[in-house]
Formats: structure tokens, sequence, C-alpha cells
């Protein structure tokens, strides 16, 4: 900030000097600003929207407060172009600023990408338009034509209320011909309807009374945030354990301190459970900030967070780029889950991410989980992050006791997939009148289907992909990039009809089994490909909750966060599934998904049970899961990171080359790893085919980068990518540091 303001000083004690040089940045794949000129009388500060000429276009720009990118030979004043003019938005705080440039350099990804993730929606740049609405007119003459319709209208508008003319329809039960009439009569009148503001949490709205465990734990969280300093707390809990209602007591304390409070959630758009207790703690609703909200909403939530108005957001990692006002907490819940690493345009993760900002703002970081990241467990151990453990659940009961059921001894019968034993375990729960949840992380109907004829595949054109049966919906789908066509009546290969045969279970041929052995039943399935919106899910979910099934079937969402008080029985389908997968992380996923899955059984109202049905119940994460003895498996995993200097103490980095053209990819692939700069310490795997080896019509080649936790990783592959040929223009490199998805 002081570099422009130093700038602009120079040319008197006006920022609206004419020909003053501003740098602007454009929020595109450029990691530059550019020099523009200040129109006479106008001024400017750092982090300010503004328009800017850029080629035939006029595009948005913001004012940075010190040049960016290589200078290059100075341009002079009369070939630069002027400043448009400003726009009427928040402008980013320094704080954004000083992030997107950490993000930018640690991801190897355009500042001007980053900074386009901080503007949030288009919405946000157009005018607010005002909204209009009726309310009754004081003392008026009944209209001449008093139908019923119209009587209803004016009995409701009597409270003398502004309402949407729709929203008085609907309550009345008529058109809104009949409103526009009133209107006309003059017995309504329209008028402006002020603009809706979040309502302010509360944090003494209401008061918890907590056990001895979580008291302790409320005081160290409470510390952290009087501390006004920068500190990570790991706050590890079974399921169950009151993890929210600790950390909700963060958030009160510094709501007390006039701060902003951010919680982050892998799937927010389903979480109207977390959404009611958080309205029964703090008194009213908090800002939410998702893709499931229009491009209004989230206009309306940006702003917002700009002011100061949203005191507490809860979001999805994007919430991370938010401009805060003065962001005082965050708070990470479900730390390990995947749904944190973003994988698209600029590769990050906002856990890790959440931790730098909380450094870079000098203010307190809180990462929760049943089942925290081997490297959040490596932090607290070494000290690097305080360590809160809460080891009993907060209502008392018990964990539930996890049995496994060896398939290859006790397999289901032909052409079905429960064994025996779970079956029996089912048929109990139901006659004691309790919940049942069956998992399997598997959309769709079956993974496979095949002409039993002639032995055609069906696998998608643009990628190597098998496409999934999705039969209530009579489709074959591909779940990497969309493709999708009706369920064939013959096989497209040989002709021959009727000869389709679906291979492997999906949730959908799981609901089916169920619906033969358990007709009375009543089913809810969890999905996020069967549920048409955020609305539906919810409601699905608030049914559950009140007891209106007795079996759930569902994919990995029925594993964040949920709390269904009458479910006492979680049967894994297929617990081997996320095993077989060439992923250092394999193992630990898998334990996170079971344990957490397993967990959601008996939290409240009756004792839990679950079984996982697998063909490997010898392997450490069954045993692990069996047990109950997390330390083991966490200690014999870390081990076998700290030999294989895996994350967290060795480093990752992965570069993904793609093209339409599969010998280009693999040429180019194999010319950028003839280029790697000479490092002993630096292992350069491949480039191999990855295996997904094509998506979206694209063939893709990976190489991945191992070195040793300490090395700068970022600084090698900057110097390894500018020693590369230009590649062409069909021609992708994808860098992606801390890679997750290894497909």
């Amino acid at each position: 900030m002081e570099s422009l303001l130093a700038q602009l000083d120079e040319h008197g004690p006006s920022a609206g000097a004419r020909n003053a040089r501003v740098p602007v940045l454009l929020p595109v794949a450029l990691d530059q600003t550019y020099d523009y000129l200040l129109p006479a009388g106008m001024a400017v500060t750092p982090g300010m929207f503004v328009l800017v000429p850029f080629g035939p276009q006029t595009r948005i720009g913001i004012v940075w407060d010190a040049p960016v990118g290589e200078g290059g030979k100075p341009v002079p004043d009369k070939k630069l172009k002027t400043i448009t003019g400003p726009l009427d938005v928040p402008p980013l705080p320094a704080s954004s600023l000083r992030f997107a440039e950490w993000v930018a350099r640690y991801t190897l990804s355009p500042l001007g990408m980053v900074v386009r993730m901080m503007m949030g929606s288009s919405a946000v740049f157009e005018p607010v338009k005002p909204r209009f609405g009726v309310r009754l007119v004081e003392r008026a003459a009944e209209p001449p034509r008093l139908t019923p319709a119209r009587k209803r209208a004016l009995e409701i508008a009597a409270d003398g209320l502004i309402r949407a003319k729709s929203a008085l329809a609907a309550e009345a039960g008529c058109t809104n011909g009949v409103i526009d009439g009133l209107v006309a009569a003059g017995s309504l009148v329209e008028v402006a309807i002020p603009e809706r503001r979040f309502p302010r949490p509360r944090a003494d709205h209401a008061h918890v009374d907590f056990a001895d465990a979580q008291a302790q734990a409320v005081r160290r969280m409470h510390a952290a945030v009087d501390g006004q300093t920068f500190s990570v707390t790991l706050l590890d809990g079974v399921t169950g354990s009151g993890k929210t209602e600790v950390y909700f007591e963060s958030v009160a304390r510094t709501l007390e301190k006039g701060r902003q409070a951010l919680i982050m959630l892998p799937e927010i758009a389903l979480t109207s459970q977390f959404m009611d207790r958080f309205t029964a703690r703090f008194g009213c609703a908090p800002v939410e900030w998702h893709s499931a909200l229009s491009s209004a909403e989230r206009a309306r939530a940006w702003r917002a967070a700009a002011t100061g108005e949203a005191r507490v957001v809860v979001g999805a990692r994007s919430a991370l780029f938010l401009p805060y006002a003065d962001l005082g907490l965050i708070v990470v819940d479900e730390e390990h889950d995947q749904g944190f690493k973003q994988d698209d345009r600029v590769h990050y993760q906002a856990r890790d991410m959440a931790v730098v900002r909380g450094n870079l703002g000098k203010f307190p970081v809180v990462l929760a989980s049943a089942t925290p990241s081997i490297e959040s467990h490596v932090n607290a151990r070494t000290g690097r992050y305080a360590h809160v453990a809460l080891p009993g659940r907060y209502s008392g009961a018990e964990l539930p006791e996890i049995t496994a059921i060896d398939m290859r001894s006790d397999p289901p019968d032909k052409g079905r997939w429960l064994s025996p034993r779970l079956v029996g375990a089912v048929t109990d729960t139901l006659a004691k009148r309790q919940q049942t949840l069956l998992f399997l992380n598997r959309r769709g109907y079956a993974p496979l289907t095949l002409c039993r004829s002639c032995g055609h595949r069906f696998d998608c054109p643009q990628c190597t992909a098998w496409l999934v049966e999705h039969r209530f919906r009579q489709r074959l789908n591909c779940h990497h990039c969309g493709f999708s066509l009706p369920l064939p009546e013959k096989c497209p290969k040989c002709g021959e009809p009727e000869s389709l045969v679906a291979c492997g279970p999906g949730i959908e041929r799981i609901a089916e089994e169920v619906t033969e052995r358990f007709p009375d039943a009543r089913l809810a399935l969890l999905s996020s490909d069967l549920v048409p919106g955020l609305a539906e899910m919810r409601e699905i979910i608030k049914s559950i909750e009140a007891g209106k099934a007795d079996i759930i079937i569902g994919t990995q969402m029925v594993a964040k966060g949920h709390h269904f008080p009458a479910l006492a029985t979680v049967g894994v389908v297929d617990g081997d599934l996320g095993l077989g997968q060439a992923d250092p992380r394999a193992a630990e996923r898998t334990f996170q998904l079971l344990h957490q899955v397993t967990g959601r059984a008996g939290r409240a109202l009756t004792a839990g049970q679950g079984f996982v049905q697998t063909y490997m119940p010898e392997h450490p994460v069954m045993q692990a899961i069996i047990s109950g003895d997390r330390e083991a498996f966490l200690a014999r995993e870390i081990r076998q990171r700290q030999g294989t200097l895996l994350p967290p103490f060795g480093r990752l980095a992965a570069l993904v080359i793609s093209a339409r053209d599969k010998e280009l990819a693999e040429l180019f692939a194999r010319d950028v790893a003839r280029h790697a700069p000479p490092a002993e310490r630096i292992e350069i795997l491949g480039p191999a085919e990855a295996p997904l080896a094509v998506i979206r019509g694209r063939f893709r080649w990976r190489i991945l980068i191992k070195a040793p936790r300490e090395l700068d990783v970022q600084a090698y592959l900057r110097a390894w990518l500018s020693s590369l040929p230009k590649p062409p223009s069909d021609l992708r490199l994808t860098v992606d540091i801390d890679p997750y998805n290894f497909l």
C-alpha cells in the first residue's frame, strides 16, 4: 500500500492527479499487473475495483498496491490507457491481497486466477436492483368489486406489512392479477421493500452446560481466541463427542470481541442439522456460502462479508476467499475431508490455506475432526499445533461395537449383495423399531454393464471409464465427464436383445434388494444424483432425523456430520472399496470413512452396532476399525509415511499433461521430463499414463515429483517450467502442489 501511496504523492497532493500510474490486476490467467493512468479527479486505494480498457474490451480490474510480475521496458505515459472509472463495490482488504499473493506463489497459479476466486459472483458488480412490494392503504375506500379473493388479500394485508405481490397472492390463494386489481382500485399501494439485512448472531443467546472434558476444551479454545494472535488447535474428538458445541464457544468468544468468524464444512449445502444447531446456540442462522446459492444470494453474502455485516459465515472451501472486513477466527470442521482440496484451475488445499490465512491475519484457527488427517496428527504430536482431545461422547452413549463380516466364509446369496448376518441384523433392528443405515460409496445401480452374448462393455467415448447404470433414470452415465445415453434395449455391438447384464452393486441395486427383502420398510436414499436440489435433500435429512425412514441407503454424504437419534445399526456393504487404489492415502481415507460412517450409530437413544462386509478382515484398516484402536493404526501409517518420505515427511507435486492427440500428449510429457533440472534429493517419477488415461476426450500423462520436506519444491518447479519450450495450442500442463487425486 505504501508503494502506491508514495507513487501518487509524487504527483502532488491529490490522489487523482493526472498522469499518476496505477498498477491494476486483471482476474485472468496472467501473473502480472498492468499500469494505467488515473483520470483527473479520481482517487484510488489498493484493493479497489475499477473498469479498465483491456484490448478491445472493458474489463473489471483490481488496483494493486505495488507492481507484480516482470517489469520489462518502461512504457511511456502517452502509450498507457486510462482507467475508465470506479465500481461501487467494497474494496478487497489488504489481508486479501497478501493472501492472494501467497496462494499464487505456493500453488504456482497466476495471481489473476486466485483473485478471480475472491470476486465471488458477477452479480457483485451489478447495481443492486430495488425490490417492490405492496401494503394496505390506510382508510382507503372499499374496492367497488369485493370478490372473495380480494377480501382474503385485504384481510392478510391488514397487518400493514410490506409483501411482494407474489407472496401476498400465494398467502391469499389468488393470482397476481387480483393484487394488481387492488392496486388499481387504490386499496393497495406499491412501495419499495427495505433491503434485507442479515441478522446478527448473539454470543449470549444460549448457555450450554458442558461435562468436565468439554469444559476443559472450551477453556483452552477461549484462551486461543483471547490471545489475539496466530495459533492452530486440533480439536480431536470421537463421533458424537460435542466438537461442534465446543468450537461454537470459540465463535461466541470471537463475536464478543467484535470480530468475524468463518466455519468451513465440506458439505455445507447438505447440513440443515448444523444450521439448526447454530440457530439454537446463537439465535439466528449464519450467512451461508456454497454453490447451491443463486448469483444474487452470493452477491449479497459477498457484500455482507466485505462490510462486516456478516458476523459468522458458514461455507464450503471457497468461503476462505471472501473479502472479510475483520476476520478473527477460522474453524475447519471435518478437516480430514478430501472435499477441501480443489482440483480445478487453482489447485489448493483449503484446510492448509486456512492455516496460512490465520497466520497472515494473526488470529486462531481450529481444525476439528473425529478422524484427523495424518498431517494434522503429526503437527499436533510435534507441537506445531495445540491438541485438544474429547475422548467420550457428549451424550454419555458408548461407541458402537464394530464387527467384520468375512465375505469369504459368509457370502451373500447368489445375485444378492447383503450377507445373511447383515440381513439378520437389519431384521432385528426393524423389529425394535430402530433405524438402519446401509452404506456403499458408489452411486447408481451398477458400475459396469456388459453384454452376456458378445462380452461388449459399455465405456465412455470420452474417458477411460465404464458407464454407470442408473436404473431409476434408465440411463448410462459417466461420472467423470457427464456423458450420458439412454439404457439400450439391445447390445449395440451384436444386436442381441435383452442380453445386457449389470455387474456389481451401486446404491440403487442395494435399494432394490432391500425392497425385495423388507417390503414394508420405509426407505430413504441419500445420493447426490437422486435428489433434484438442496431443499429436497434437506427435507429428506429432516425426515430421517424425525424417524420417518426405517432403512437409509447412502453414499459418502451420510458420513458427514449427520445426527440421526434413532439410528442403531450401520452396515458397510463393501468395506474394501477404497483400498485397491494407487493412492498413498488410500488406507487413511478408508479408515476415516469407515470410522465416520459407523460412528453414526448409537449416538443418542439406543446402543449402536456396525457391520463391515469385507474380503480382507485381516487388513490393518479393518483390524483398526474392529478393535477401535485408532492409535495403533496411526502409528503404523505414520511409520510407513516416514520411511518412504511421503507427506507430511516429504513433499509431492504433480505435473499433468493432456491433449486431444494421444501421441502429442506422450511426446510432450517425455520432453517435459527431459527438461527436469538435475537435483540429488528430488525424485522424478514418470512420465506415465494416468490411471484415468482419457477424460473428456483428452489423453493424460502424469509426472510425480517427490522431495524432502525442507526443499523448496516451488522454486525447483519454476526453474523447470521456465526451461520448457512453448507447448502447442491444444496442449495443457497443470501443476498440482500437494496432490490428493492420483487418478
